[in-house]
């Protein structure tokens, strides 16, 4: 299904160039929530700052399709007397893609502009020569003097860092940039929601479309707005690896690539009765999808709502990334088509008289 024009595209842009780090996801909330106001018929939050449309309010069964808007990020952690800064992780940061990388140090007064510097080729001789990154060897250059001069900045600890890099296209066919993971799922759901409106499709259920915050440090946001509106059936979306891609082992790592469709996983916390649901609706539409396995947790929001309360029937529908957690990620179109596509059918196809017991 077309979901490609110049408003979508745009939205695309504005909300994936936009900062949204775990725990300060406000600003990014903000543009989903502008953006999707005209396709649901009420929206609400959590305490924390997730944020949802319901579409059909109202109704005894309940459906809720999920992604999660925050992005990996970094803490200053000290600032020493000569003015640089060192840092902590907040979520799964890569020290490795830190060194070089320009920044944006989030302050009360506004951004702040830095790098992360590190030593010349040329300066790194004997024991050094074969430095590298490390959490405790990184640092931030604001260009102070020193730590007074740092302090006037606004600059404190505890303030949020975030990489400074913007989305792009590669070949006409990728989507590149830093946190497609997952406000590129946060996108799909929101065309998911357009494309009822825009073809007027009546749903027997009520459903409720949920950008959750905290899934970086470990499915926080999820597991509190699944306790709230204790859905029926959970259909989330994240992203997996582009096992294809150089120093990956599919036999390892599973067998999924980016254009071959979405990702179906099999896991203790898919529920099998609503897995098999999506696997006809994609065959019988001739969606491509792929599938992996997780041996014991997805480490997604699935688990979260799947073990919430008595047990929410949930389903991972992921999209296969390259790079994941830095500032290349990469998306092929095609996939994003194709997930929109997926979660959209399923939504069609589920009825509140659907079994969702196994025995």
């Amino acid at each position: 299904m077309k979901i490609w024009d110049k408003s979508t595209e745009d939205f695309l842009y504005r909300y994936l160039n936009n900062t949204s780090p775990t725990g300060f996801e406000s600003s990014g909330q903000k543009i989903w929530l502008e953006y999707v106001k005209s396709y649901i018929n009420e929206w609400s939050q959590d305490n924390y700052g997730t944020a949802y449309g319901t579409i059909n309010p109202g109704q005894k069964f309940s459906v809720v399709i999920e992604a999660h808007a925050d992005e990996i990020s970094w803490f200053v952690n000290y600032i020493s007397d000569e003015g640089f800064i060192s840092v902590i992780r907040n979520g799964g940061s890569d020290h490795i893609i830190a060194t070089s990388k320009w920044v944006n140090i989030h302050t009360t007064q506004g951004v702040v502009k830095g790098v992360f510097g590190w030593p010349a080729i040329h300066v790194r001789k004997g024991k050094d020569s074969n430095l590298s990154p490390t959490l405790e060897n990184i640092f931030v250059d604001v260009g102070a003097k020193d730590r007074a001069e740092v302090l006037k900045m606004g600059i404190h600890i505890g303030n949020v860092i975030t990489f400074n890099d913007q989305l792009g296209e590669i070949n006409g066919k990728w989507f590149a940039g830093r946190a497609l993971d997952n406000r590129v799922g946060g996108f799909a759901i929101a065309q998911v929601a357009r494309l009822l409106k825009k073809n007027k499709k009546k749903l027997p259920y009520t459903l409720h479309i949920v950008n959750a915050v905290q899934e970086e440090i470990g499915l926080r946001g999820a597991q509190m707005i699944a306790h709230r509106l204790n859905p029926n059936i959970a259909i989330v979306t994240d992203v997996c690896h582009d096992t294809s891609t150089p120093l990956l082992k599919p036999k390892r790592d599973g067998d999924t690539q980016c254009g071959d469709g979405p990702v179906l996983t099999y896991a203790p916390s898919v529920h099998y009765n609503v897995l098999n649901k999506v696997i006809e609706v994609a065959e019988r539409q001739k969606i491509p999808f792929q599938r992996s396995a997780s041996s014991r947790s997805t480490g997604t929001d699935t688990d979260a709502f799947a073990y919430c309360r008595d047990g929410i029937p949930s389903v991972l529908i992921s999209l296969p990334l390259r790079y994941m957690h830095t500032t290349v990620e990469m998306a092929h179109k095609d996939d994003i088509n194709h997930l929109v596509d997926l979660m959209y059918y399923t939504l069609l196809d589920i009825s509140p008289d659907m079994s969702l017991t196994y025995l």
